[in-house]
């Protein structure tokens, strides 16, 4: 433990800082001497360590410093055989990840509800993607983990196999049985790639295990969700040899920026060691305080605060739900009307995420719950409608190869009259990221009922340039 109270790139940061140095190299800030407008104090004191590879400063893509030193200290945490900064956030991770496991024409299988990343990644490497239908929450109703049965099921309908991707835990912090899907996984000797990007904090044994814990082979975390990192820092873990560890390098190089921010990196340093010492009496008063908070909006009749029974769930993740007949998009605009932003909303619940307070630490819960409260004055509880417009058949795989696509001709389709067809474009709720239609997938029914309850609800989505004039891009077949 006494060797995780360092913080080495931070170190390194502040000596450079303290030197007064004059800078003739880049960036053209100069050390924030050169103001980007007059009124420069919200940028003032991160200029001073947006520095770049200078002596004592290390280099991100051949560390060997200061640099590698943290990335080392990173590896020992989560007790990995190499751990790496990401500057470019989990998406690189997921990038390098699957590039490096995966080769042209591979089957790789894929839980259907991954983020928009992953299935860029599938793309780049022109696999053959076998999707997992994961189960659904019927009370949470949103998409949780694959089941063993299903993965049992696709091995033995696919006998070679490069790869599995999965994500745990969903977005809403549900887990599932990981241990049991790693154990039959390796038992084919087939690497399991998880995107861990909200479990960055699962080191701490109170909370879920990590999926590196449970066996998985790489790991990506978001730093930047729940511990004190900066947007776009993450991380990319190795586990064990069963994905060459120099590809996994060579991609990340190609993938990162050879100018990667130094402030980023930093903050993944001082992440690292908050969690690093992160400790039972952290962990009871954080769960008090979580509790109290729980408590307050419990007493809100016109919502649900849910909670899981079967598997573990994380703590730092809230999830309510409406009980007076609004959707989650108009109870999360409510809100914010009040000042208080959440992570997301869908047509059922909005999403808190949580702070990963230490012993002492404040944070105005106690105002957040009287604002709330505020916000919902006065409505009534009414009977949820129990719609739920989820699941299909639990393995499927596109319906036109990737290398295809593109001598296809594209045709916008009436979307009442698009069942059947294969979709041109991919159509992404936002948040959370996860793809509702894929490129070159077939179109169901199942999954039309679920673009429109969404955009009737208020979605927002990322592709989909023709859905406010009723229509899909399809393939001509």
């Amino acid at each position: 433990m006494d060797k995780q109270m360092r913080i080495p790139l931070y170190e390194a940061l502040r000596e450079h800082v303290n030197k007064r140095p004059v800078s003739f190299h880049v960036p053209g800030h100069k050390y924030g001497s050169i103001p980007p407008t007059e009124s420069p104090e919200l940028f003032e004191q991160i200029l001073k360590i947006d520095a770049t590879e200078l002596t004592g400063l290390d280099d991100l893509h051949s560390p060997e410093g200061a640099i590698l030193e943290a990335e080392l200290l990173l590896a020992d945490v989560y007790q990995t055989k190499r751990s790496f900064f990401l500057v470019g956030g989990s998406t690189v991770g997921n990038l390098a990840m699957v590039m490096a496991a995966c080769t042209e024409g591979s089957t790789v299988l894929v839980q259907r509800n991954c983020h928009k990343s992953v299935f860029n990644a599938l793309k780049l490497a022109k696999v053959r993607p076998i999707f997992l239908e994961p189960e659904v929450n019927q009370e949470w109703k949103v998409a949780a983990g694959v089941s063993l049965e299903t993965l049992a099921q696709a091995l033995k309908f696919y006998s070679k196999v490069r790869a599995i991707i999965l994500t745990y835990p969903n977005y809403y912090g549900l887990t599932y049985d990981l241990e049991a899907i790693i154990h039959l996984a390796h038992l084919h000797h087939i690497p399991i790639l998880v995107d861990e990007a909200h479990g960055a904090h699962f080191i701490y044994d109170s909370f879920p295990k990590s999926a590196l814990q449970l066996g998985a082979d790489l790991v990506v975390h978001s730093a930047h969700k729940t511990l004190p990192a900066m947007t776009m820092g993450s991380y990319l873990h190795v586990k064990s040899d069963l994905v060459d560890l120099e590809m996994v390098k060579g991609y990340l190089e190609t993938f990162q920026s050879s100018s990667p921010s130094y402030p980023i990196m930093a903050s993944l340093d001082i992440a690292r060691n908050y969690i690093a010492t992160y400790g039972k009496r952290d962990y009871s008063f954080l769960q008090m305080e979580i509790n109290r908070f729980k408590t307050k909006l419990a007493s809100v009749v016109a919502i649900k605060v849910l909670d899981a029974s079967e598997f573990q769930i994380d703590s730092l993740k809230l999830t309510i739900q409406s009980r007076c007949g609004l959707t989650g998009f108009e109870l999360q605009r409510r809100f914010e009307e009040f000042g208080v932003y959440t992570e997301l909303a869908d047509p059922y619940n909005v999403l808190f995420i949580l702070p990963l307070l230490k012993e002492g630490q404040w944070y105005p819960f106690d105002e957040a719950a009287e604002k709330i409260k505020s916000a919902l004055n006065g409505l009534p509880v009414c009977k949820v409608i129990e719609e739920c417009y989820m699941g299909g058949q639990k393995i499927t795989e596109l319906a036109v190869a990737y290398h295809e696509m593109s001598r296809l001709a594209v045709n916008d389709t009436a979307i009442e009259k698009a069942a059947g067809a294969v979709c041109a474009e991919t159509i992404i709720p936002y948040p959370p990221g996860i793809p509702l239609l894929v490129k070159g997938e077939r179109i169901t029914e199942v999954k039309l009922a679920q673009l429109h309850h969404l955009s009737q609800t208020g979605t927002r989505f990322q592709g989909g340039s023709l859905l406010k004039n009723g229509r899909l891009k399809t393939f001509s077949i």
